[in-house]
């Protein structure tokens, strides 16, 4: 299934991420802030947790952004809760930050006060949720609709092209749990902590050539 590169950048759960592709069948998975080692691999995950601003900041720090920009239409990429969020063009998050821009749209905050039929909603959104598969994409195999996958977030992706939401969740408002467009395919929800259907997202994404 070929190499795995894994972008280091000092944010995210890497060692959970470069586990759960081993376990799910790559060859090779390299941890590497490494531009060389990024671009040589046959396949890319961007993954990210905390603030964006720290996220994208040290990404930006490492010329990895750059390195990100080159991946498009290369090889497959695959982007994991905030690393999906700095794909797009901007984030409402610490005051307003700019984002990558790979995807027209914004991320913005839950709010204070969420809330589904009267019944406020905890910020962030934390555990299992069901997530609607609103295109035919080669990611989706063998994952049934409505699946559950596993969400840490406060903020939450609106695609400025609805034809480029792979996958819709519902908390209080209706939010894109994947985007794709290309070769590039990006989660909110962590498919490392998503048990069953997580890992037959990843064996996906390590099968999958960039094309659908």
């Amino acid at each position: 299934m070929g190499s795995v590169a894994v972008i280091d950048y000092g944010m995210g759960n890497l060692h959970s991420v470069a586990k759960a592709l081993e376990h799910s069948g790559a060859r090779q998975v390299v941890v590497t802030s490494d531009p060389q080692q990024i671009l040589d691999a046959d396949r890319v995950v961007l993954p990210g947790v905390g603030a964006i601003r720290d996220c994208i900041g040290e990404l930006r720090r490492l010329g990895l952004d750059q390195v990100v920009r080159q991946l498009v239409t290369e090889k497959p990429l695959l982007g994991i809760c905030v690393g999906m969020q700095m794909l797009l063009e901007r984030s409402e998050e610490n005051g307003g930050v700019e984002g990558l821009g790979l995807f027209p749209g914004e991320v913005k905050f839950f709010g204070d006060e969420l809330r589904e039929q009267d019944e406020r909603l905890k910020v962030p959104h934390m555990g299992w949720n069901q997530v609607k598969q609103t295109i035919d994409h080669p990611l989706w195999h063998r994952i049934e609709q409505d699946a559950r996958f596993y969400f840490v977030h406060s903020y939450y992706a609106r695609p400025g092209k609805p034809t480029q939401m792979a996958g819709r969740c519902h908390y209080g408002v209706d939010f894109a749990a994947a985007l794709a467009q290309d070769n590039i395919f990006a989660t909110q929800f962590h498919p490392e902590k998503s048990h069953t259907n997580g890992l037959q997202l990843l064996q996906n994404f390590l099968a999958w050539d960039g094309r659908w």
